[in-house]
């Protein structure tokens, strides 16, 4: 066979290269890495301990809303941090590893979702051994063999539903019965949710000194669930079986004086239909966005006037509301229902219009109206919201002063926490050899374990 032309030989030659100055480089990003990874489960660590202590309860709805607000997360990830940040607190040896910087984040978020104690350090073998490729397809394989056991455990648990109903000798009707865990998790939470509805209730009328009839006393807590069932049937019966009878039957109605509107600290009436009082804060909120009928009395209470019922604010400023604001414009808060507030009440003169309300969900509505955080329009027609001690609350919070030298400064506080990092500490232990993830799901998952 006949020789290749010499220029194409030297054509085939590889460029030479810097291949120290290319492994340095190499070895400072991972080295950084270790050092990022090592930060990473030190605010986790920070995360988990502000979400239990509840720092992020101050006018937001959870860790989540705060943490996107505060810091700049997209809602997803911030969820997905404290997802983690919770999960790790039951897993200590997965902790230590992205501590010391030996594994990266994205395994230890893969772990998390199927980690528990009891298989936390077989699963930390695996992070060591594999890339973060090969976690995720072992997380896969695993979550495929709990999805089937569960189809199956689930079809179980649906077969052997039942509820027992019958009256007992004495004419009381006794309930017993078992319910898929997702059936069972709708009905405690609306007996929950009745359960706190007659709570407020019984608060609010309790004018008297504790009872000492036994009859009379406060509920124990299976007579509060009893009186819950009660209220959800009761509410399943107007909303099902009495289809035409009026909405302003189940209507919740507040009887306030004009001067309680304006003034909050005015002496007057602020009082629910049925008789119990509500404080002025709350009948304000209710009233920013709601039907109202104004009635007339003479001086000796006797109803002289009743004027046509009207809506606080009309639909078409309504669908304007939402169009211009479309969520609720409390700072971090992205939720899409909302109610009108009026920044100036339209108690105390202030007008029905656009550019006197803005949209608030139910949550921070009452924030403003009943915990202090206040709002105002300034002139370019941005909104401003102040805490209750005064302090501004930003829309988007300034970013927190770095070091002249982040990297650096990240380094000495690893050093100083006795980290010792290199270049090899996150390395995973893969030699190139082919994944088996069935064969590893039949050694690694706790049913199948021998």
């Amino acid at each position: 066979m006949p020789a290749r032309p010499s220029n194409i030989l030297m054509a085939l030659q590889p460029t030479p290269q810097p291949t120290a100055e290319l492994d340095r480089l190499g070895d400072e990003i991972a080295e950084l890495s270790a050092h990022l990874e090592a930060a990473t489960a030190r605010l986790l660590a920070l995360i988990r301990e502000f979400d239990a202590r509840g720092g992020w309860n101050t006018g937001f709805r959870s860790c989540a809303e705060w943490l996107a607000w505060r810091v700049g997360l997209s809602p997803g990830s911030a969820r997905e941090r404290v997802r983690v940040a919770r999960a790790l607190g039951a897993l200590p040896a997965l902790t230590e590893a992205l501590g010391r910087g030996q594994l990266s984040y994205a395994k230890v978020r893969a772990l998390t979702r199927i980690a528990s104690p009891e298989t936390e350090a077989r699963l930390l073998a695996v992070a060591r051994a594999g890339t973060a490729v090969h976690v995720e397809r072992i997380v896969q394989g695993w979550r495929r063999v709990d999805r089937q056991a569960e189809a199956r455990e689930a079809e179980h648990q649906h077969a052997d539903r039942a509820l027992h109903v019958y009256r007992d000798d004495d004419g009381t009707v006794v309930l017993r019965g078992r319910l898929a865990p997702e059936v069972g998790e709708l009905l405690l939470r609306a007996l929950d949710a009745a359960r706190e509805t007659l709570y407020q209730r019984r608060r609010v009328a309790e004018a008297v000194p504790p009872a000492t009839n036994p009859v009379t006393q406060d509920p124990t807590r299976p007579q509060q669930q009893a009186d819950a069932l009660v209220l959800l049937a009761e509410t399943a019966l107007h909303h099902e079986l009495d289809p035409g009878a009026p909405g302003e039957r189940y209507q919740v109605v507040v009887h306030v004086e004009a001067g309680v509107l304006a003034d909050a600290t005015e002496a007057g009436q602020s009082m629910l239909e049925d008789g119990p009082h509500v404080p002025a804060g709350t009948s304000r909120r209710l009233a920013c966005d709601a039907s109202r009928v104004l009635m007339r009395h003479d001086e000796d209470g006797r109803v002289v006037e009743v004027g046509a019922r009207t809506r606080t604010i009309p639909p078409a400023l309504r669908r304007a509301l939402h169009h211009r604001d479309r969520t609720c414009r409390f700072p971090g808060c992205n939720v899409h229902v909302g109610e009108g507030h009026h920044l100036r009440h339209w108690a105390q003169g202030g007008p029905t219009t656009l550019s006197n309300l803005a949209l608030l969900c139910r949550r921070h509505h009452r924030s403003v109206h009943e915990e202090g955080y206040q709002i105002e329009r300034v002139p370019d027609g941005t909104l401003k919201f102040r805490r209750p001690d005064g302090r501004l609350l930003p829309e988007a919070p300034p970013p927190p002063a770095l070091p002249a030298d982040p990297v650096a400064a990240l380094r000495a506080q690893n050093s100083a926490r006795g980290l010792q990092l290199h270049a090899r500490t996150g390395l995973a232990g893969w030699l190139g050899e082919r994944l088996d993830v069935g064969c590893a799901i039949d050694v690694l998952h706790p049913p199948l374990v021998t």
